[in-house]
């Protein structure tokens, strides 16, 4: 089985930074026997301020262009690690294999965990996006609070993978919010974000009071695995009718002459 994760915070720095080693570690100790896994970047100058929708519109292109090259070159599902997952919609609208995110993995599997959940993140900015989506997947009512913490990203976050204070200040200010979260009703606790999820894995924080901390990656790596699972068993996943269904017949002739012939790979 081949992974293809799509990771934001890589792209801010090196792909071989301190956060991408550290992401690689949790994916790569994720992955089952025989599950191999590519963890991939945007370009440079993207990725830089996901929470505002003009700039993951931009970042959505390149990512629906990975998606495309990713399915091409064989690889059996296609994770987008990031809280907004921007263009997965749209990717299982042009692809043929499971496309899984960050966000709609981890509330899912924290359902599983437990009654309710409260998701923790770090910048006031998130909290309205952060609720869309959870309005979107339909559990608003196992949502016991969205809690905010005062860092600033991604800077806080970078530090904080090399240097003991800093992440000391970041599990401080998590415990916080956790302990908020959990006097609201939460029985599971989310970080909002890969580079927090990261820097408390790295911390070795996986409960608070008791109260579990789902680790995001781990989560979306496990789902892909159950996704690719069930069509190689079944020959389907995503479902093909009304929302995620591509153009067909003359329709799709004239959007392939328009835009190119590698668009909606296997519609007819």
């Amino acid at each position: 089985m081949r992974l293809f994760y799509q990771s934001f915070g890589v792209s801010r720095g090196s792909r071989d930074g301190l956060y991408a080693q550290a992401l690689r570690r949790i994916i790569q100790k994720a992955a089952a026997s025989g599950t191999e896994i590519t963890v991939d970047g945007l370009s440079p100058h993207r990725a830089i301020a996901d929470q505002y929708r003009y700039l993951e519109l931009l970042d959505t292109v390149e990512v629906t262009e990975k998606g495309l090259q990713a399915e091409k070159d064989g690889y059996d599902a296609f994770l987008v690690g990031n809280i907004f997952e921007p263009g997965v919609h749209e990717l299982r609208e042009l692809l043929n294999i499971p496309v899984l995110g960050l966000r709609e993995s981890s509330i899912h599997v924290a359902c599983l965990m437990g009654a309710s959940f409260s998701l923790i993140n770090v910048n006031p900015k998130f909290v309205p996006r952060i609720m869309e989506g959870v309005r979107n997947q339909g559990v608003m009512s196992r949502l016991a609070s969205v809690e905010t913490m005062t860092v600033e990203r991604p800077g806080v976050f970078d530090l904080a993978l090399r240097d003991d204070d800093a992440r000391a200040e970041v599990v401080r200010q998590f415990t916080e919010a956790a302990n908020r979260s959990i006097e609201k009703g939460a029985e599971v606790l989310i970080p909002a974000g890969g580079s927090l999820m990261t820097v408390l894995t790295e911390a070795g924080i996986h409960e608070v009071n008791s109260t579990p901390v789902l680790n995001g990656p781990l989560a979306l790596v496990k789902t892909a695995e159950l996704a690719v699972q069930i069509k190689q068993l079944t020959g389907v996943f995503t479902s093909k009718r009304m929302t995620y269904a591509p153009p067909t017949g003359k329709l799709l002739t004239d959007i392939r002459n328009a835009y190119g012939q590698h668009v909606y790979p296997g519609a007819t």
